[in-house]
């Protein structure tokens, strides 16, 4: 009996990841690299995939790539106090209801938008007028997106 070897095809599969962000997060030094077969064939092992799920989990939530480093260094020392890993937490948070204030922002000036629009021609279109012309906007969503 031989264990399955753990190719980048099958953890990319595994974690949802894909192939090039799996090699790129190698490059960055996110996971580390794994041994390579006498065919010089990437083989994974099952802690490269479990950093990987970390990684992913984390990019999900919003984090960062450079706190997502901070957090697996954090993870390494699991006898140390967490606060780091709440002030980590907490900033990101914040950014989150930043960006949930900017998007509710942006829903309101769409909303805006589309209530008056009459459903006419292009040339009467308040859509295509307000996005033309942003003074129109009552809203500063400069920001809110990206």
């Amino acid at each position: 009996y031989m264990a399955v070897l753990l190719t980048i095809g099958r953890v990319a599969k595994a974690t949802g990841c894909t192939v090039q962000t799996i090699r790129y997060y190698e490059q960055i030094d996110l996971i580390p690299a794994p041994d390579r077969s006498v065919g010089n064939q990437r083989i994974y092992e099952p802690c490269h995939v479990d950093r990987l799920y970390f990684v992913k989990h984390a990019r999900e939530l919003g984090f960062s790539l450079a706190a997502i480093r901070e957090l697996l260094s954090l993870s390494e020392d699991p006898n140390q106090s967490c606060a780091a890993a709440d002030i980590i937490a907490r900033d990101q948070l914040a950014q989150v209801e930043r960006r949930i204030t900017q998007l509710e922002s942006l829903k309101t000036e769409l909303e805006r938008m589309i209530k008056q629009c009459s459903g006419g021609r292009i040339e009467d279109c308040r859509v295509i007028e307000v996005l033309g012309d942003h003074h129109q906007c009552l809203t500063n969503h400069k920001n809110a997106v990206g």
